[in-house]
């Protein structure tokens, strides 16, 4: 019997991760389910291979927590090469076209990026995760079918503008991006090289923070080896959603997913805890009421 499989169930929660590149997200799922010794596993947020930085990974029945967590705003540092656009809008595609860089200044570069700025309509790349009739986008591309993708309504909070490098062939440039779930930096780096009319795509990639999880509390995949330690259901939820804390017949009462008389003070969804702090369930306002979204006892 291997080590993994010796090892007691481990306690339901949430692990932070720091992806390292050249792995998909389920590659680190499977590595995941090895290290503690339990197949439920599941992440929130698809990283591409290239990409590093923060995966969240839920644990037992705090997987049910992942698809309210992917719902969070997510921070990126990022690469973004001018001058060459890509089969896959990153440094992993094929190259599509070159275009001379000279006449690209600092200037044309932040003024573009900095329209990027607020609400947009954004088609993501014919290589995404997105679903078409059941299907990834990126798994019909490889099948050889023409992906065309309808664009769609997200927000960037912010976008930072940390270093242009000019040359006559390309430009490089570093920036850091806090957006909506659901936006696409490789398309970012796209549009940006076709308003300048150079092309351009994604070179480096690392994901910052999930909501409130960030990389001084992600860990590596050596170091959960050596310790494979999970943030309990319990503090994750704190951390992770508003919290509302019952007595005991509002306890009682959410334990069967019953609806409350009760402001949660926020839309939700709200974390809502026992007497005592068990977590029990996600609830969100509906009126003067309060309705469960999921309830995780029982």
């Amino acid at each position: 019997m291997s080590p993994a499989a010796a090892r007691p169930e481990p306690t339901p929660g949430l692990v932070v991760v720091d992806k390292p590149g050249g792995m998909t997200s389920h590659d680190v799922v499977s590595r995941g389910r090895r290290l503690l010794g339990t197949r439920k596993v599941g992440h929130a947020g698809t990283l591409d291979p290239m990409a590093t930085g923060v995966l969240v990974l839920g644990v037992g029945r705090a997987t049910r927590l992942l698809g309210h967590l992917l719902l969070s705003e997510k921070a990126y540092a990022a690469t973004v090469r001018l001058g060459a656009t890509t089969t896959t809008d990153d440094a992993e595609g094929d190259l599509l076209v070159a275009r001379p860089t000279g006449h690209v200044t600092d200037d044309d570069v932040r003024r573009v990026l900095a329209g990027f700025v607020g609400e947009l309509d954004q088609v993501p790349s014919a290589v995404s995760a997105v679903k078409v009739d059941g299907k990834r986008a990126y798994q019909r591309v490889r099948d050889g079918e023409t992906v065309e993708l309808a664009p769609r309504r997200v927000t960037i909070h912010d976008l930072q503008v940390h270093d242009v490098r000019l040359g006559e062939d390309h430009v490089d440039v570093d920036l850091s991006v806090r957006c909506s779930s659901g936006t696409y930096v490789r398309a970012i780096a796209r549009d940006a090289g076709e308003a300048l009319g150079v092309g351009g795509h994604l070179t480096a990639l690392r994901r910052t923070s999930v909501g409130p999880f960030g990389l001084e509390v992600a860990r590596t995949l050596e170091e959960l080896a050596e310790s494979p330690g999970v943030l309990p259901i319990h503090e994750a939820a704190r951390i992770g959603f508003p919290g509302v804390d019952l007595d005991d017949a509002q306890a009682t009462d959410v334990r069967i997913g019953r609806r409350l008389d009760l402001d949660l003070g926020h839309p939700g969804p709200v974390a809502l805890f026992a007497p005592g702090g068990a977590f029990l369930a996600l609830y969100e306002q509906a009126g003067e009421q309060a309705r469960a979204v999921a309830v995780f006892t029982g």
